[in-house]
């Protein structure tokens, strides 16, 4: 397999004129997408869908330059059937990216997590097809391959319930789809600030969780442009999985704190010492393309004899037994090449 350091999707999909909307809106990937379609789109109607009240008033404060007349801030719950009917009006293109994702929070609020991400998927499907929606995309993660956490088991629930709603569309014609990637450089609660935060407060130690922990990784700016290609290549019933880079934890912490003290923890209940995005039993359906992989559905009758292009190539089948997974890699970040990261994502 080829390796990609420099992973740089090509956005494919025209937005012009048309109606989008984000669940999860106002979270890191939310904001970053609206901004970008501002940006470089001029959508007829940019919808917000969020349930955080606060984070919608500085959102709406932050983008105030903008003064865009397309940009709606509906407050609802992705688990608020009714609402999201009503927030779905005159919507063409669905950006699914509400969920409950912290590994920790997932694990002691089960029943929480299970009605966002799994019966909140449900729903985002549901109204989809009844609004008519042309296709809806949704985020999931590397936590659900091979999932050993409830946030990565739900995950892979919502990513079967958003591939199979392609066999309910019908004639509606609405496509659906999911984009898969690890973790996000400059995100919420992501590794470098918060590390950047304890340095600032003078900790003796930063807390390692692993010294043989390996992730992969993808800058925000990258993840947006990824699910923006993917939005415009995508016929229904892929995931796409982006070919990033992978980068051990403890080079990852010697690169932005070189010379810092530092203290193993041990890995918590639901951590993977290594991530995968693609599984050994997903290999049989998994097509390689120059920047990204397809695993390609089972479960759709009418998708099973398409041809799946990106970019206007075919792709290639990987080999039987392949894994996708962070420390099988052939693309690996040297520490320059994750300062150059960590300046995009800043």
């Amino acid at each position: 397999m080829t390796g990609n350091t420099d992973f740089n999707p090509k956005p494919t999909v025209d937005l012009n004129g048309k109606g989008i909307l984000v669940t999860g809106g106002t979270g890191s990937f939310g904001q970053a997408f609206v901004r970008r379609v501002l940006e470089s789109y001029k959508p007829s109607r940019l919808v917000i869908f969020s349930r955080d009240e606060q984070k919608q008033v500085a959102m709406e404060r932050q983008l105030s330059s903008t003064d865009h007349p397309a940009l709606r801030y509906f407050i609802g719950d992705v688990r608020d059937e009714a609402r999201l009917r009503r927030a779905m009006s005159g919507i063409d293109y669905v950006v699914h990216a509400a969920a409950i994702k912290h590994v920790p929070v997932a694990e002691y609020n089960p029943i929480e997590t299970i009605k966002t991400n799994i019966l909140g998927a449900e729903n985002v499907v549901n109204v989809s097809l009844d609004a008519k929606v042309k296709k809806v995309i949704a985020l999931s993660t590397d936590k659900a391959a091979n999932p050993v956490n409830l946030y990565g088991a739900t995950k892979l629930c919502s990513d079967k319930l958003i591939v199979a709603a392609n066999n309910l569309a019908g004639e509606m014609g609405t496509k659906f789809g999911v984009v898969r990637y690890g973790n996000v450089l400059g995100s919420n609660g992501s590794i470098v600030p918060v590390f950047r935060e304890m340095m600032a407060r003078k900790v003796e130690s930063l807390p390692i969780t692993d010294k043989r922990m390996t992730r992969f990784w993808i800058t925000l700016e990258q993840g947006v442009d990824f699910v923006l290609q993917s939005l415009g290549e995508m016929v229904g019933g892929e995931i796409f999985v982006p070919k990033i880079p992978s980068m051990s934890l403890t080079d990852l912490v010697g690169t932005i704190a070189p010379g810092y003290p530092t203290h193993e923890v041990g890995i918590r209940p639901g951590e993977k010492l290594h991530e995968a995005m693609i599984t050994r039993d997903d290999a049989i359906n998994t097509l390689e393309y120059d920047n990204c992989f397809i695993i390609a559905p089972t479960n759709i009758p009418k998708n099973k004899s398409v041809t799946y292009r990106i970019l206007g190539k075919e792709g290639a089948r990987v080999p039987d037994g392949f894994e996708y997974r962070s420390d099988l890699n052939d693309a690996w970040l040297t520490p320059e090449g994750l300062m150059a990261l960590i300046e995009k994502a800043e």
